[in-house]
């Protein structure tokens, strides 16, 4: 599957089912700033490349109001976020979900996140999940992505240079994303660009929206 992330199980430190990448507690309180001014208030979010599951679950606890719908093509990763989505109510079971697949299991959605996946995958798979978030949402649907990506004009930090090399030494098709073009996949996709909104840790969240 072209979104698999072997990372998941080597990196990522385990208890039982449940995987726990460490970033996910220095992030999640930054992303979730962000979906607060993105997301409707109630509805459906799908979350494309759940990984562990750690972000959904305290996305859950955050917006009450809205049904998280997690996904990863992975089992392992299913298992992890069925552990920490448990007794959460607005949280459905994970779906096996490959972004550059034609068919996605879910018909329809109210938004949709997708979290460091497009610099742990090949192109096709941002390709894919644009064109399979056109299919699924309503004009106006917000699809948030968050990251480490470079920029027309403005200095990569050598960290994130140093996390490229890294990724492609891992997969050749793996690394950081110009977010000129990623906007213009989007574009083609049928999004329009709503805004970038500088992060910590050198990373960004972009925002777009269903044309």
């Amino acid at each position: 599957m072209m979104t698999e992330r072997p990372w998941l199980a080597a990196d990522a430190e385990a208890e039982g089912p449940r995987r726990h990448a460490p970033a996910t507690r220095r992030n999640r309180e930054a992303i979730a700033e962000v979906l607060m001014n993105a997301l409707p208030v109630a509805g459906l979010v799908l979350e494309v490349a759940s990984g562990s599951g750690e972000h959904c679950a305290h996305f859950a606890r955050e917006f009450p109001g809205l049904v998280w719908q997690p996904s990863d093509p992975d089992p392992h990763a299913r298992a992890s976020i069925v552990a920490w989505s448990e007794g959460l109510a607005n949280v459905r079971a994970p779906l096996d979900l490959d972004a550059v697949a034609d068919d996605w299991p879910i018909a329809r959605a109210d938004a949709c996140v997708c979290i460091n996946m497009v610099h742990i995958s090949p192109w096709e798979a941002t390709l894919g999940l644009f064109a399979g978030a056109a299919r699924i949402l309503p004009r106006g649907a917000p699809l948030v992505l968050y990251g480490p990506y470079r920029r027309d004009a403005v200095p990569t930090a050598p960290s994130n240079e140093a996390f490229d090399a890294a990724l492609k030494a891992r997969d050749s098709r793996w690394g950081l994303r110009r977010v000129e073009a990623v906007r213009a996949a989007a574009e083609d996709a049928g999004f329009g660009f709503d805004r970038l909104v500088e992060m910590p840790a050198n990373n960004v969240s972009l925002v777009f929206r269903r044309r």
